[in-house]
């Protein structure tokens, strides 16, 4: 299934994810706030903001024992793109591509949701899923999210939503057009 806007929102991710290394240096130059756990990007050509964080905990597993395992970038985000008319979209990479056809579970206080996935990206389904998540995650104190890799790991990530609240308000704000 593919994105609500498709591989727009992933590529201008890629360029503006804001973990460690080589995306980090390349937009250290456009984050304009960090809140708590989260930080703020902002980018011009286009129109972009963008909350961000990286993962608190990860645990990889592999026929039910846990496993070390290299991994790109693992982020979640939330971006607006005002000339897409992209108000709150959720997204995740896990620094791998996901098994084909696999969905990512976050698990938010006891509350599922699902994310479908396409390469290393995953995000919800429609705007309105995007609505339910970040409410979700504003009243939430961490997000687990569970996936599966193209060679079969299992990989879970616990990111903290500390500063989230704030930290997507200032997002959309900057944004608002």
């Amino acid at each position: 299934m593919k994105s609500w806007i498709g591989g727009a929102l992933i590529g201008a991710m890629t360029l503006g994810a804001a973990g460690t290394g080589i995306a980090q240096e390349q937009t250290s130059n456009n984050r304009v706030n960090a809140i708590t756990d989260w930080s703020v990007f902002e980018g011009q050509d286009p129109r972009e903001c963008w909350a961000v964080t990286t993962y608190k905990e990860s645990v990889n597993t592999k026929d039910g024992r846990v496993v070390a395992v290299t991994r790109g970038e693992i982020l979640l985000m939330v971006f607006f793109r005002p000339g897409a008319e992209v108000q709150g979209q959720v997204a995740f990479t896990g620094g791998y591509p996901f098994a084909g056809g696999s969905t990512v579970n976050v698990n938010i206080g006891g509350t599922e949701f699902e994310l479908f996935t396409e390469g290393e990206w995953a995000w919800p389904a429609t705007p309105q899923d995007d609505t339910k998540l970040v409410t979700a995650m504003k009243r939430g104190a961490d997000a687990v999210l569970t996936a599966r890799s193209s060679r079969g790991t299992t990989t879970k990530d616990t990111f903290s939503l500390l500063g989230f609240t704030a930290a997507i308000e200032d997002a959309e704000q900057r944004c608002a057009s």
